[in-house]
């Protein structure tokens, strides 16, 4: 089986309507996940403790997407 690994984070925002961070070297990070699910349950713990805090958001971030990108990338390279 294939490992999909994911990065859950957050932190306060300077906007909801964006996601830009308010001081980036305060960023939450919950962790890395082997797959989805976990990484979601983390996500959804992670939101209800902050749920009194209108500006504080967290994502979900897919690393094995960047890895699979660079294996195309250097793939890519050696073919040109």
């Amino acid at each position: 089986m294939t490992q999909r690994l994911h990065l859950v984070f957050g932190g306060e925002l300077v906007d909801t309507q964006t996601t830009q961070f308010v001081d980036p070297e305060q960023i939450d990070i919950v962790g890395i996940f082997p797959n989805y699910a976990k990484a979601y349950a983390a996500w959804k713990d992670a939101a209800h403790r902050t749920v009194d805090s209108a500006q504080t958001r967290y994502f979900i971030a897919h690393l094995h997407r960047l890895r699979d990108e660079e294996a195309a990338a250097s793939s890519t390279e050696e073919l040109g």
